[in-house]
């Protein structure tokens, strides 16, 4: 019997009993359309995850570092020593001021609730580009800027909507804390576009990468207005590449413990795609733990499966005691019950895929508030192991059936 023949008869044993053979399946689109849902409802957590620490600047180092002995600019020195280095692509102070009374004309920003208030920071001419912030009017802070103590600033976009709505803020004036500051940019907003879910942790991931959007960048050598002179011991540094991110942190690590000992200073260096790794292992071990909790529903399909079929067997002992006693051999009953196993298996597979499909639309919009589709990946591998798992599962009885006795067989009921 070639395998055409098979495929035609085990088609016939499963429309024949099309009741027993849609339970059978059953459990196979259950355990597959579980691991489809759980699996890629993982995958749109880590999403968001990914999009707050991108939000951030993509190869950052964070650097702090303070010293208490007079004469000593940490700042100037770290510009000069980073960008001597090779890995480097730029650096800027990132200094933060609290409690700036922000006004324009009538207007004044409230700085008291945290989710709403506008950071005052003060940064370099390459503060958008460590931070990863966009030009969309004007300029970015200039060198320049930085060293003649010019009274310009760049808005973050929902600053910049507050003050002015819908009129032009370059060359605006603005005051903090009564001082005069032009308008000369305004950046594009980081969280236009990114979608991070409906659930806690999407909400709280939105929030704070739309509290980036509310800020003012202003010349950090403006410390001796504001923050009582005192230096700043923030700053970012930006790798060229991800690769080069552990050779920077260790050079800037001996670098700072040059220039600044254990008692008159400190320093620390800290990459956020250290955390985001971590973030991505943990993502990781999770969607292995719901696939596997998911997996469970396909045993369960599985041993179902190797239940049906042996039952199968049972109903179809004179059959193959037949087509042993003309010849048959033991390969030829293997393949036809393997084939059997594999196309319920199968077809389980393809209506399971659907219903995945289904359920992650359903729970990636409510918990996400967006449309995700299963990767094709995912939708391969499901297909596979559906074929698979009758292979595996109906190998038993398709043994059994094999080892029958023509005799015996042709003697039963």
């Amino acid at each position: 019997m070639n395998i055409g023949q098979s495929l035609k008869m085990a088609t016939k044993s499963i429309f024949s009993n099309v009741g027993r053979s849609a339970l059978t399946m059953l459990g196979v689109i259950i355990g597959l359309a579980a691991v489809i849902v759980l699996v890629t409802y993982a995958q749109g957590q880590n999403l968001a995850i990914q999009a707050y620490y991108e939000s951030m600047g993509t190869n950052t180092i964070n650097v702090n570092a303070y010293t208490w002995r007079s004469g000593t600019d940490i700042t100037q020195m770290l510009y000069d020593y980073c960008l001597g280095l090779d890995g480097v692509m730029g650096v800027t102070p990132n200094g933060q001021l609290g409690s700036i009374r922000i006004s324009y004309e009538s207007k004044t920003l409230s700085s008291d609730d945290w989710n709403t208030a506008t950071t005052v920071y003060m940064g370099s001419d390459q503060y958008g580009l460590c931070n990863d912030f966009k030009i969309a009017k004007g300029r970015e802070l200039s060198y320049l800027d930085c060293k003649r103590l010019n009274q310009v600033c760049v808005l973050g976009s929902a600053t910049a909507d507050e003050l002015f709505s819908f009129a032009d803020p370059i060359g605006k004036t603005i005051t903090l804390n009564g001082t005069p500051f032009r308008v000369v940019g305004v950046y594009k907003s980081k969280a236009a576009g990114v979608n991070t879910g409906n659930g806690d942790d999407g909400q709280w991931i939105k929030q704070e990468i739309q509290r980036q959007d509310r800020m003012i960048l202003i010349p950090y050598t403006m410390t001796r207005y504001f923050n009582n002179n005192e230096s700043i011991s923030d700053y970012v540094v930006r790798a060229k590449t991800k690769d080069d991110i552990k050779d920077v942190m260790a050079n800037l690590r001996s670098y700072l413990s040059s220039i600044i000992s254990e008692d008159s200073g400190w320093s620390d260096v800290s990459a956020p795609s250290q955390w985001q790794d971590s973030q991505n292992e943990a993502t990781a071990l999770q969607q292995r733990f719901l696939g596997g909790i998911a997996a469970i529903s396909l045993l369960v399909g599985g041993i179902g499966i190797m239940n049906i079929m042996l039952v199968t067997v049972t109903e179809r002992t004179r059959e193959i005691g037949i087509r042993k006693a003309i010849g048959a051999e033991r390969r030829s009953i293997i393949t036809q019950f393997l084939i059997e196993a594999a196309m319920i298996c199968g077809i389980g597979g393809l209506f399971g895929i659907a219903v995945g499909y289904i359920g992650t639309l359903i729970v990636c919009k409510v918990s996400f508030g967006t449309i995700m589709f299963p990767s094709a990946g995912i939708t391969l591998g499901a297909a596979a192991i559906s074929v698979i798992l009758g292979i595996i599962f109906g190998m038993y009885p398709a043994i059994k059936a094999s080892g029958l006795q023509p005799v015996e067989a042709l003697r039963a009921d």
